[in-house]
């Protein structure tokens, strides 16, 4: 591990690298088919009606706050059996608990992204004008007016940390059902090319609620939304609602069928033998398509060593806003064959963005299993810190860059999708990856035919660091053989590899000098002068002696 830099510059402590853990769940989707205008009615009154008991049921645990407690849970359960089922209730108090949670964990990271905020802006309002940053932290502000600019900024976010503050501290949530974004657009419609027709029926799809909680020993893992083995999709109607069936038991069975083309197999054995599994039914308004998704647990698997891991290499990638940049490396951690790049737009709508991820790791987990790798190394990247506008300042080009990466998204997929391959993430801590891949390995690694860019050249360090190896390359020798004057090795190898520098024996014997018992020395027979044994062969070679005239 590098503690100093060559400049001198204390360097963080580095962490050491780990297998990230396998994938704990699945979540299939195939589109509804041939829905009759019936069957989409019954769905949209069912979503509406199930909707309204969610959004009730929302804003009383979010009034409840921490005075929520068991017994209150089992009477919002109770009041909800009495107007739908006990099973939709439970989905729906268990959603409700879910959404609370979540909001939780956002209120967190709001007020440690307002901290940040904070600190910077204080940091750099107590330096004097046009004062120099660092590499490590910002200087002083170049104007009067930009200072009084951000003087009025840290006023408005200190109010609204102390507000979210306040509310973290009295248990407050603020959720929205359908979405703050969506609910912002009601007001920007011109900007969004939607009418206001069209934004109520995206608002209220959004706000349905669709969905059941699997039942394992329960017919086909589900009785609220029940799909056979051959396809076959039913709905178990709320109470208020039962006249609406065309089955017995205030059932309503779909027109529709399914037909899961992705692990298919692996859904029907799971319906066969009575398993677990989760549906939710969902409207795509801007096309009009009905969509059935299916998702259960996997046991948990225990992660492969990291040794094992480690045993045939490794690919290392490096994570960039339009690409992924990635080198083979042998288990020694040197560099083998050329550099991949595998290119992705991450512009546009959230879907597009998601749909240029698969694909680009789609090919990545190709390349890597052709290669004949068993892991991935990757940094372990969070830039949850990074991306206030408070740290890079006008830098609003960098700032969209790494806002526009999604690295939760990307881990998330990244880790399920390579599970699929047989191949094991191992995640790295980035720091220096990119200095010190691009000062060891981008000049030594081009040639005539191969260009080296610096992101090439960091997914190198990356997949050194994960197979355990120190990022630098040895140095080459003094040339004219003169430590005192050209110094020695930056870095050297460990005493029992082979072919360490150090002195070695010759390749050919020399004759032993033998000492008499007196002390003195003897000298060796005259044939010693002239016979040269071949250290390889075992075999002597006498010189004939030369005439001399």
């Amino acid at each position: 591990m590098q503690q100093q830099q060559s400049g001198g510059r204390p360097l963080r402590s580095i962490a050491a690298p780990f297998v990230a853990l396998g994938p704990s769940g699945v979540a299939i989707r195939d589109r509804l088919k041939h829905l009759t205008a019936e069957d989409a009615d019954i769905l949209r009154v069912v979503g509406e009606y199930q909707g309204g008991l969610a959004s009730r049921d929302l804003k009383t645990r979010c009034t409840d706050g921490f005075g929520h407690s068991a017994d209150t849970w089992a009477a919002r359960k109770r009041e909800l059996t009495a107007v739908s089922s006990s099973r939709i209730a439970g989905t729906i108090t268990k959603a409700t608990h879910d959404q609370w949670a979540l909001a939780r964990r956002c209120q967190a990271a709001h007020i440690q992204n307002l901290k940040a905020g904070i600190g910077t802006l204080r940091h750099r309002l107590s330096l004097p004008l046009g004062e120099k940053g660092t590499k490590r932290a910002a200087g002083g502000y170049r104007s009067r007016g930009e200072w009084f600019r951000k003087s009025r900024r840290l006023a408005m976010l200190e109010a609204r940390h102390a507000a979210v503050v306040e509310d973290w501290q009295a248990g407050r949530v603020r959720v929205v059902r359908g979405g703050r974004r969506l609910l912002n657009t009601r007001h920007h419609l011109e900007a969004a090319e939607l009418t206001e027709a069209e934004w109520r029926r995206r608002w209220e799809a959004e706000r349905w609620f669709l969905a059941a909680d699997s039942e394992s020993g329960k017919r086909f893992g589900n009785e609220t939304i029940r799909v056979t083995p051959d396809g076959e999709v039913s709905v178990k109607l709320p109470a208020p609602l039962a006249h609406l069936a065309n089955a017995r038991h205030g059932r309503y069975i779909l027109t529709a069928q399914v037909e899961f083309k992705h692990r298919g197999e692996e859904w029907r054995d799971r319906v066969t033998g009575n398993r677990a599994v989760a549906y939710r039914i969902h409207l795509d308004v801007s096309r009009g398509r009905w969509y059935l998704t299916a998702s259960w647990q996997r046991p948990v698997v225990k992660t492969v060593p990291l040794d094992t891991a480690r045993a045939q290499g490794m690919v290392g990638v490096d994570t960039n806003a339009d690409h992924f940049a990635a080198y083979r490396l042998d288990p020694h951690g040197n560099p083998v064959g050329d550099p991949h790049r595998f290119f992705s737009d991450l512009s546009g709508t959230a879907d597009h963005r998601d749909a240029q991820i698969r694909h680009a790791l789609t090919r990545l987990l190709h390349w890597a299993a052709r290669c004949g790798v068993t892991a991935i190394g990757i940094e372990d990247l969070d830039f949850a810190a990074e991306k206030t506008r408070e740290k890079h300042g006008r830098r609003k080009r960098f700032r969209r860059l790494i806002s526009g990466m999604p690295t939760g998204r990307l881990k998330t997929r990244l880790v399920s999708m390579a599970a699929e391959y047989g191949l094991a993430i191992v995640a790295v801590d980035p720091a220096y990856t990119s200095m010190w891949g691009d000062e060891h390995w981008r000049k030594p690694l081009t040639g005539t035919n191969r260009t080296m860019t610096c992101h090439d050249a960091a997914s190198v360090a990356i997949g050194r660091r994960a197979l355990g190896h120190p990022i630098r390359r040895r140095t080459a020798p003094p040339h004219d053989d003169r430590s005192d004057r050209r110094g020695h090795r930056t870095v050297l190898a460990a005493p029992g590899i082979q072919g360490r520098e150090e002195p070695r024996p010759p390749t050919t014997d020399r004759a032993p000098r033998v000492s008499s018992p007196s002390g003195t020395r003897k000298r060796g027979t005259s044939r010693a002068s002239n016979t040269v044994r071949d250290a390889r062969s075992g075999q002597v070679w006498v010189q004939d002696s030369v005439l001399l005239t």
